[in-house]
Protein backbone atom coordinates (compact mmCIF):
# COMPACT_ATOMS: atom_id res chain seq x y z
CA UNK A 1 0.00 0.00 0.00
CA UNK A 2 1.28 3.47 -0.92
CA UNK A 3 1.21 6.41 1.43
CA UNK A 4 1.80 9.97 0.31
CA UNK A 5 2.89 13.21 1.88
CA UNK A 6 3.07 16.72 0.45
CA UNK A 7 6.42 18.46 0.89
CA UNK A 8 6.21 22.23 1.14
CA UNK A 9 8.95 24.80 0.70
CA UNK A 10 7.57 27.74 2.64
CA UNK A 11 3.95 27.90 1.52
CA UNK A 12 4.55 26.31 -1.90
CA UNK A 13 3.90 22.63 -2.62
CA UNK A 14 7.35 21.56 -3.78
CA UNK A 15 6.75 17.86 -4.23
CA UNK A 16 5.43 14.59 -2.97
CA UNK A 17 7.05 11.95 -0.80
CA UNK A 18 5.67 8.48 -1.42
CA UNK A 19 6.18 5.42 0.75
CA UNK A 20 5.79 2.19 -1.21
CA UNK A 21 6.25 -1.41 -0.09
CA UNK A 22 9.65 -1.36 -1.83
CA UNK A 23 10.90 1.95 -0.44
CA UNK A 24 10.48 5.67 -0.99
CA UNK A 25 10.09 8.08 -3.88
CA UNK A 26 10.26 11.84 -4.01
CA UNK A 27 9.15 13.85 -7.02
CA UNK A 28 8.97 17.61 -7.49
CA UNK A 29 5.63 18.97 -8.69
CA UNK A 30 5.80 20.24 -12.27
CA UNK A 31 4.13 23.51 -11.16
CA UNK A 32 6.90 24.03 -8.65
CA UNK A 33 9.60 23.32 -11.23
CA UNK A 34 8.10 25.99 -13.51
CA UNK A 35 8.32 28.60 -10.73
CA UNK A 36 11.38 30.80 -11.42
CA UNK A 37 11.84 31.23 -7.65
CA UNK A 38 11.77 27.48 -6.92
CA UNK A 39 14.50 26.22 -4.64
CA UNK A 40 15.57 22.62 -4.10
CA UNK A 41 14.43 21.14 -0.80
CA UNK A 42 17.98 19.88 -0.28
CA UNK A 43 21.36 20.24 -1.99
CA UNK A 44 21.32 16.45 -2.30
CA UNK A 45 17.98 16.64 -4.17
CA UNK A 46 18.39 19.27 -6.90
CA UNK A 47 15.41 20.41 -8.95
CA UNK A 48 14.61 17.82 -11.61
CA UNK A 49 11.64 16.22 -13.31
CA UNK A 50 13.12 12.80 -12.52
CA UNK A 51 11.90 11.01 -9.43
CA UNK A 52 14.26 10.18 -6.61
CA UNK A 53 14.08 6.60 -5.33
CA UNK A 54 15.51 4.97 -2.23
CA UNK A 55 15.03 1.75 -0.32
CA UNK A 56 15.23 3.75 2.93
CA UNK A 57 13.89 7.18 3.87
CA UNK A 58 16.07 9.80 2.16
CA UNK A 59 18.75 11.19 4.51
CA UNK A 60 17.35 14.72 4.13
CA UNK A 61 13.95 13.68 5.50
CA UNK A 62 15.53 11.45 8.15
CA UNK A 63 17.44 14.52 9.33
CA UNK A 64 14.15 16.33 10.01
CA UNK A 65 13.16 13.76 12.64
CA UNK A 66 13.70 14.24 16.38
CA UNK A 67 16.47 12.32 18.11
CA UNK A 68 17.28 11.01 21.55
CA UNK A 69 14.90 11.81 24.40
CA UNK A 70 12.71 13.96 22.14
CA UNK A 71 12.25 11.00 19.78
CA UNK A 72 11.29 8.77 22.70
CA UNK A 73 8.85 11.36 24.06
CA UNK A 74 7.32 11.97 20.61
CA UNK A 75 6.88 8.26 19.93
CA UNK A 76 5.31 7.64 23.33
CA UNK A 77 2.90 10.56 23.16
CA UNK A 78 1.88 9.95 19.52
CA UNK A 79 1.92 6.15 19.85
CA UNK A 80 4.19 5.79 16.82
CA UNK A 81 6.88 3.13 16.55
CA UNK A 82 10.28 4.85 16.42
CA UNK A 83 11.15 2.75 13.36
CA UNK A 84 8.11 4.10 11.48
CA UNK A 85 9.94 7.12 10.13
CA UNK A 86 7.29 8.01 7.57
CA UNK A 87 4.55 8.46 10.19
CA UNK A 88 6.99 10.21 12.51
CA UNK A 89 7.75 12.61 9.67
CA UNK A 90 4.04 13.23 9.11
CA UNK A 91 3.55 13.81 12.84
CA UNK A 92 6.53 16.12 13.41
CA UNK A 93 6.90 17.72 9.97
CA UNK A 94 3.98 20.12 10.26
CA UNK A 95 5.85 22.69 12.35
CA UNK A 96 9.49 22.67 11.26
CA UNK A 97 12.39 24.84 12.31
CA UNK A 98 13.37 25.46 8.68
CA UNK A 99 11.56 26.17 5.41
CA UNK A 100 10.48 22.58 4.67
CA UNK A 101 7.28 21.17 6.11
CA UNK A 102 5.46 17.89 5.53
CA UNK A 103 1.70 17.41 5.32
CA UNK A 104 -0.33 14.26 4.78
CA UNK A 105 -1.65 14.06 1.24
CA UNK A 106 -5.44 14.25 1.22
CA UNK A 107 -8.38 15.20 -0.97
CA UNK A 108 -7.69 18.90 -0.47
CA UNK A 109 -4.17 18.60 -1.92
CA UNK A 110 -4.24 19.11 -5.64
CA UNK A 111 -2.57 16.60 -7.92
CA UNK A 112 -0.99 17.06 -11.30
Amino acid sequence: MEERAIVLYGDKEAGELIRKPTGFEFVYRSEYLRDPDAMPISLAMPLTQDKYESKDLFPFFDGLLPEGWLLELTCASAKIDKNDKFHLLLHTGKDPIGAISIRPANKESHGE
